[in-house]
């Protein structure tokens, strides 16, 4: 371990709280910053509700592919295929708030990281803190990866198969605000925070606490695991559920390679 004195139970629990506090701080900070004009806008009109328009970069990406390889426009969006209600009193207000305390969590994430890693430093010998100087960066790196694959790809696949729809032509889609935001913010926060198993694969190993054979041993359960936390944080169509596990497992066995190629 690092040089620094043994510390108490109570003196753990104390650091741990200065560092909750300094977490609940971040997240703060950046909820209010993105509570305010002109950034309340630009998350709402530019970021959120994106995916409902048929211009949105992934559906252009979807018709561009099927005319060029001849689907003609069997992929491509011509009108949104729901719209968005909001039909509570407080509703718009409660979903702002909601909003800025998620993107407060997202843009804060780095600082987040910083404190787990300050946390555990005092834990760890010299060599695994050599070994995890990078933990910061890659831990911020995977989680943002996530959330780009799961707004670009996983989500606007998810919301327009859930958008529209219908067991009768009869009932249209009008959606409620509350509930397109929470899909949508589930979705891409789980997907970021699902991204970080290379991350504890590799930190899991170099301290010790679980060996590369134990992972490959227990490859199975791991991918059953998987494949339970994809089958919850995905909306219930086998398509998002596919595209949530394999990106998941090439990351899986990708950074099993690696740690295997590292501890040779």
């Amino acid at each position: 371990m690092s040089k620094e004195k043994k510390m108490t139970f109570l003196e753990h629990l104390e650091a741990f709280r200065w560092h909750l506090i300094r977490v609940v701080l971040y997240v703060s900070f950046f909820s209010v910053f993105c509570f305010i004009e002109p950034l309340k806008s630009f998350i709402f009109d530019q970021i959120l509700f994106a995916p409902v328009s048929p211009d949105f970069f992934t559906y252009d990406f979807l018709c561009s592919f099927s005319k060029n390889f001849g689907f003609k426009n069997s992929l491509c969006l011509s009108d949104s295929t729901f719209s968005l209600l909001n039909y509570n009193m407080s509703g718009q207000f409660t979903v702002h708030l909601y909003i800025t305390i998620i993107f407060g969590f997202i843009l804060s994430f780095p600082f987040i990281v910083f404190e787990i890693w300050r946390f555990i430093k005092p834990a760890l010998y010299k060599k695994e803190i050599k070994h995890s100087k990078m933990f910061i960066f890659f831990a911020s790196f995977f989680f943002f990866l996530g959330l780009v694959f799961a707004y670009y790809i996983i989500a606007p696949l998810s919301l327009q198969f859930l958008g529209s729809y219908q067991v009768s032509s009869s009932v249209p889609n009008s959606i409620n605000l509350n509930s397109y935001i929470k899909t949508l913010c589930s979705i891409c926060v789980c997907v970021g925070i699902i991204f970080e198993l290379p991350i504890i694969i590799y930190f899991t190993n170099k301290v010790g606490l679980m060996s590369i054979d134990n992972f490959k041993k227990y490859r199975k359960h791991i991918i059953v695991i998987i494949l339970i936390l994809s089958a919850i944080i995905t909306p219930p169509d086998l398509i998002s559920q596919i595209l949530v596990t394999l990106p998941v497992l090439v990351l899986y066995e990708t950074t099993l390679i690696v740690v295997g190629k590292i501890n040779k």
